[in-house]
């Protein structure tokens, strides 16, 4: 199996998902990692605020944060290189590169459905 970490900026709680503004590419990545974790998938997550050792004992970490600093963030590393930076992988790159069933993580989301389908029959969505 390979071998993924996500390597994020400092925030306030491990996930980014604490306050009133949660930042929607958060949670997509969260749902993403638990659905990955639920299918014998691990990526691991480290977060520079709550575990800046795993940033200082990685050293292709460490060096590109000594020559970007911290707003470089966040970085995927595979088997020990860094693959993608400045951005999560989308649903599509974490299928290639984990060698996953192209529909374990879901279809695009869709836009909504017209008022006819409306759960409260009129038309308040």
């Amino acid at each position: 199996m390979k071998s993924m970490q996500i390597f994020e900026p400092a925030m306030c709680c491990s996930t980014g998902l604490c306050g009133v503004g949660v930042d929607p590419e958060l949670l997509r990545i969260s749902t993403v990692l638990d659905t990955l974790k639920k299918h014998g998938v691990t990526v691991d997550r480290f977060n520079l605020n709550s575990a800046p050792m795993e940033f200082v004992n990685n050293k292709v970490v460490n060096d590109f944060v000594n020559d970007k600093g911290p707003d470089g963030l966040p970085v995927t590393v595979m088997d020990g290189k860094i693959i993608l930076a400045g951005k999560y992988p989308t649903n599509a790159e974490f299928t290639e590169w984990l060698g996953l069933p192209t529909n374990l993580l879901g279809k695009p989301v869709e836009k909504a459905q017209s008022s006819d389908s409306c759960c409260c029959k009129g038309g308040c969505c």
